[in-house]
């Protein structure tokens, strides 16, 4: 994962040029903020799915997708329209990754919405409207005709989604977060789920949970891929190379390595060598 903040374009798409090369790099991601959530703060951001685009041009083989596209930022079925076009672009290789959005308490995170006239609501509006996004976004990718909707949160009036997306019958759905709420959605729509990593008894706690929301609803657990975010560090390899050792104990075989920037010469071969050949 390369965190589109504080580098320039040329710097993301040597890292993801690299990584197109290398069969041990199986996926790469941005993040979706509309301004710096680290570093200095009047310092550069690029746009998540305008980048992403670019990058899928730019690219082969890589799965790529956003961890995570905030359901806060773009009305879902402007959002499905951008997302099939970058599985267009990309000849099919979208992972589609949306979440609920910041959390209240961040304020570096929510400085963004105010900044740029968006509405910021409470949790319970975030995670419902999350649950109805997944909803209209497959409906949008899979359904031949024109629909209507009318949620609690949204509502549309002659929906149709045209072209569909190259994968069939859509592009992996993968959500991202923690709280009980999130989970419940994960498990009636995710394909893939994410976490950050941390607390590693946390991480399994939460998973143990997405199973019982999943046995609620008749689903089989295991149909949901575990999926974890690894800060990497180019100093200390081996507390990385800890860190993906637990997690794929604890079950995560999708993992994510957060680099951070600036970034090393050849650092896509480096995380090859150092992170994922020597883990395995």
């Amino acid at each position: 994962m390369t965190a589109p903040m504080q580098v320039d374009y040329s710097d993301i798409l040597t890292v993801w040029q690299e990584a197109d090369a290398i069969p041990e790099i199986e996926h790469a991601w941005l993040f979706d903020h509309l301004m710096p959530i680290g570093g200095p703060l009047d310092g550069p951001a690029l746009e998540g799915w305008t980048l992403l685009s670019a990058l899928a041009a730019r690219t082969r083989r890589l799965r790529l997708g956003l961890l995570v596209t905030s359901n806060r930022f773009r009305p879902p079925a402007m959002l499905a329209k951008i997302a099939t076009t970058v599985d267009i672009v990309s000849g099919g290789r979208l992972d589609f990754g949306i979440g609920a959005g910041s959390r209240p308490d961040h304020p570096l995170a929510r400085r963004e919405y105010e900044a740029h006239g968006l509405p910021f609501h409470d949790f319970a509006h975030s995670v419902g409207s999350l649950a109805e996004a997944c909803t209209v976004i497959r409906r949008l990718w899979t359904e031949p005709e024109p629909f209507d909707f009318d949620g609690d949160y949204v509502h549309l009036t002659g929906a149709f989604g045209g072209p569909k997306p190259i994968q069939h019958p859509h592009p992996p759905i993968l959500i991202g977060g923690r709280s009980a709420a999130t989970l419940r959605v994960v498990a009636e729509h995710a394909n893939l789920w994410n976490i950050p990593g941390g607390d590693i008894d946390d991480v399994t706690s939460r998973s143990a949970l997405l199973d019982r929301y999943c046995a609620d609803i008749g689903r089989d657990p295991a149909s949901i891929t575990r999926s974890i975010h690894l800060p990497v560090s180019y100093d200390h390899p081996e507390h990385t190379r800890t860190a993906i050792t637990q997690a794929l104990t604890a079950g995560f075989t999708h993992i994510v390595l957060g680099l951070p920037a600036p970034y090393p010469t050849h650092v896509a071969r480096w995380v090859a060598d150092e992170l994922i050949t020597a883990s395995s």
